[in-house]
């Protein structure tokens, strides 16, 4: 099955909701396995979450287009792709930042940002999974709700 369009306001609201999530796991543990202060790896790990909301947001949108165009399914497979390619992508832009904000050579951010691929490619795995299984089950409960008689024209307002 295709994706249906996404609105501009859904794409961010995917990607905000799975930063927000990944910060409250990361920071924290990467502020302990690094042994920095909490507020150098929270401030990190923000940062690096606005520019993964960004890349998500592009990305996601290029993906789906490629996906519609291409007629692929959302298999198991095709999600693995999906989210190594995503990850890729963003190491490309994290190593010299992290290198950068804590002080470290390029190796060592580069060992930390494999740290965060290590979390993020199975997170973004399931988040997508549950996301998309959770908005078409939402998609399907608003289709029933609409086609209800005496419920047409109505607004929630």
């Amino acid at each position: 099955m295709t994706q249906a369009a996404k609105s501009l306001k859904e794409r961010f609201f995917h990607a905000f909701l799975f930063e927000i999530l990944a910060i409250g796991l990361c920071a924290p543990a990467a502020a302990w396995a690094m042994d920095k202060p909490l507020w150098d790896m929270g401030v990190l790990t923000a940062v690096i979450a606005l520019i993964a909301l960004l890349w998500n947001m592009v990305y996601n949108a290029g993906f789906d287009r490629l996906e519609n165009r291409m007629g692929w399914t959302r298999t198991l497979r095709l999600r693995v792709v999906h989210a190594c390619g995503f990850e890729l992508g963003l190491l490309l832009i994290v190593i010299p930042l992290a290198a950068w904000w804590l002080g470290i050579s390029l190796w060592q951010a580069f060992v930390l940002d494999i740290a965060l691929v290590l979390f993020y490619l199975p997170y973004a795995f399931f988040y997508n999974l549950a996301y998309d299984k959770s908005r078409a089950r939402v998609i399907a409960w608003l289709e029933r709700r609409a086609s209800r008689p005496g419920r047409a024209g109505q607004s929630c307002a």
